[in-house]
């Protein structure tokens, strides 16, 4: 049997197991009229990283994402070691700049990739939460079309929606409702702005409706996505962290 023909039985049997879930408007006329109205909740969503160096606004686009489905409820971040060490902390701080309190967040640190899907899937299972964020980076043999027919299936069941956020990789196939390919943006040259984080936002696939690309900045105050208006600054895109991601040794 073809891989296409597989895709197609496996988005078969997903929708038929799938209960009906709400959509969450983000806010961005565009993104959302692709969307159907908003975000699916109870499904999963994945994220890259656009490029090099496109790994922190990978992490503020699924948070806000996040944040936005989640509403009151606290987030969970499954992130793996390897992750922190070469991508950087998870800052409190910057989460308080999206408007996420540092609170609202439990983070949870796994050693590797079968630990972090495990606990992705028991996690899902919890309807106390808004919504679980899995950080994987690299390229991994155990992210397959099965896995994310079974993070789907575990979304769906407790409506819980779950966010794939990948850096270093390249998308395969899945039953993720979304795919977003994420850059940073370049701030307003307006007097009056306020700093809202502003991204470059490709969504690549789309279940249910078409795809698009925009630049959608973050209101951290209204917590939602918005159309960005005005020129863009004359100044560069944000760098990547002095420390830079580990390199290898000779």
């Amino acid at each position: 049997m073809s891989m296409r023909a597989v895709d197609l039985l496996e988005s078969l049997r997903i929708a038929e197991a799938e209960p009906a879930h709400p959509r969450m408007p983000l806010g961005h006329h565009g993104a959302d009229a692709c969307l159907k109205g908003g975000l699916l909740m109870g499904a999963l969503h994945e994220i890259f990283a656009a490029e090099t160096g496109s790994e922190g606004a990978a992490s503020g686009f699924a948070a806000g994402l996040a944040a936005r489905v989640a509403q009151k409820r606290k987030l969970l971040w499954i992130r793996q070691d390897y992750s922190s060490l070469e991508f950087g902390e998870l800052s409190a701080t910057g989460l308080l700049e999206l408007g996420l309190a540092p609170q609202r967040v439990l983070l949870l640190r796994m050693p590797d990739v079968t630990s972090a899907l495990r606990a992705a899937g028991d996690a899902l299972s919890c309807a106390a939460l808004g919504a679980v964020i899995i950080e994987i980076p690299g390229a991994q043999k155990k992210l397959d079309l099965v896995t994310s027919r079974r993070l789907t299936l575990a979304a769906s069941r407790k409506g819980v929606s779950a966010f794939l956020l990948r850096f270093a990789a390249e998308p395969d196939a899945s039953s993720a409702e979304t795919r977003w390919a994420i850059a940073p943006a370049r701030s307003s040259a307006k007097e009056d702005d306020w700093g809202f984080a502003r991204f470059d936002a490709r969504l690549t696939r789309n279940r249910h409706g078409a795809t698009g690309h925009w630049i959608m900045e973050w209101n951290s105050d209204e917590q939602s996505f918005g159309q960005s208006f005005g020129a863009a600054h004359s100044g560069a895109v944000v760098s990547v962290s002095g420390d830079g991601p580990a390199r290898k040794t000779a």
